[in-house]
């Protein structure tokens, strides 16, 4: 959705035509490249899944979850826009396979320090280092795209990393049950070790590294942060907000307020994967027939109708609008992604994509606050409430921006 014109189709013409003239990148790339981000999404989200059932197991309760997350995202915060430069200075096939490799060495060394440490301060230790290494790979592969899928259909291809992506989670929860249950936390932490090697080997087998090194990285100069970009990335933040907030609140909102069980949890985490999974289906179909800023709008705005009808809902009711959170969620990042791939060039991709994620992690941490502040005084719902409201106050500055935008076009 980066197109160069704010009114356009999902892809502009100038779009196409730039990707027609560059070298198509060979099938067996892109499959490869898939094959990477499925395991590394099993690896990714099946290590945090085992964290936090650990920790709950300890009798560290959601107050440590809550720690955990926030020194996650400090961390975050901190090495985003360190691993965008990286991104951009270095081969970033190579980066994702060393972090690929660094990722793989955290989780073997949290199973063998779980046997002998005490579990808070060992999984901390290991939230920080995976979390730095994470957040490298995650730069580096993202900012992979453009260069695996020249000569391709931007949204066709996009779509399906962020599908491929998203059933990596869903098996990550899937997985992560069955290794937790009865088995010890080292064992699941160890196998899921594995899906980070198989990530690291298809990467070995792609020869991507010249083909940047050769044009925009001799021109890598920083992005150009002015008001339409800013916007774009005010939007990812906002919905990187909903997310936080559904990880943060979500297992208080189906335990205490809702009185479920572990399995009504489960569901909900399967009903936010399965509406990802839809929203990387319906985006192809959705960006040929709505503009980016439009579908941005359309996007914020059903993402706060959704949170604020939280209030007022009961089970199964609740499952249908945390899968709708997903989709909407999902179909937000693939758009925001290919918007920034087009008004970005690949030589600064990844320092933009760095500052995006430091925005929104920034909002992210606002969340952890107040979350620990108001604690057990506020029910989640109502804090889902005064979010999606705080959604719907910002939805007219975005769409002020965007008409401002029309009248220069």
């Amino acid at each position: 959705m980066k197109s160069g014109h704010w009114i356009c189709p999902p892809v502009s013409n100038t779009i196409r035509i730039c990707c027609h003239k560059r070298p198509a990148a060979q099938p067996q790339f892109f499959r490869l490249f898939l094959a990477s981000t499925f395991s590394a999404s099993v690896g990714r989200n099946g290590y945090y899944v085992g964290c936090a059932w650990t920790l709950v197991q300890a009798g560290c309760g959601s107050a440590g979850v809550a720690t955990l997350l926030a020194l996650v995202s400090v961390v975050e915060f901190i090495a985003s826009p360190l691993a965008g430069i990286a991104a951009d200075r270095f081969d970033r096939r190579q980066l994702n396979i060393a972090a690929d490799i660094g990722r793989l060495g955290v989780m073997l060394a949290t199973a063998l320090s779980l046997l002998y440490l005490a579990v808070f301060p060992t999984l901390c230790l290991s939230a920080v280092l995976f979390a730095i290494c994470d957040r490298v790979a995650l730069t580096a592969s993202q900012a992979m795209i453009p260069l695996v899928v020249r000569g391709a259909d931007p949204a066709t291809s996009n779509s399906s990393v962020f599908f491929v992506m998203q059933f990596g989670s869903l098996a990550a929860a899937l997985l992560a049950g069955p290794l937790l249950s009865g088995h010890s936390p080292a064992l699941a932490f160890a196998v899921l070790a594995l899906f980070f090697l198989v990530s690291a080997g298809s990467l070995c087998s792609m020869r991507l590294g010249l083909v940047l090194r050769s044009a925009d990285r001799a021109n890598g100069s920083a992005p150009t942060l002015d008001r339409h970009l800013f916007r774009l990335f005010a939007a990812y933040a906002m919905l990187y907000g909903s997310a936080v907030l559904v990880t943060v609140m979500g297992s208080s909102f189906v335990f205490e307020e809702q009185q479920g069980t572990a399995v009504d949890f489960g569901r909900l985490e399967a009903a936010w994967s399965a509406g990802s999974l839809i929203g990387a289906v319906l985006f192809v179909r959705l960006t040929r027939s709505v503009s980016a800023p439009t579908l941005h709008l359309m996007l914020l705005g059903s993402t706060a109708l959704a949170l604020v009808s939280l209030i007022a809902l009961r089970a199964p009711w609740t499952l249908i609008v945390f899968a709708a959170l997903g989709c909407l969620y999902n179909l937000g990042r693939v758009s925001i992604e290919i918007t920034l791939q087009s008004r970005v060039r690949d030589g600064a991709l990844g320092r933009a994509k760095g500052v995006m994620h430091s925005l929104a992690v920034a909002l992210g941490l606002v969340i952890f606050s107040l979350t620990f502040f108001l604690g057990a005084r506020v029910l989640p719902s109502t804090v889902f409430f005064c979010f999606g409201m705080v959604l719907l106050a910002t939805i007219p500055l975005l769409s002020l921006g965007n008409a401002q935008r029309q009248g220069e076009s």
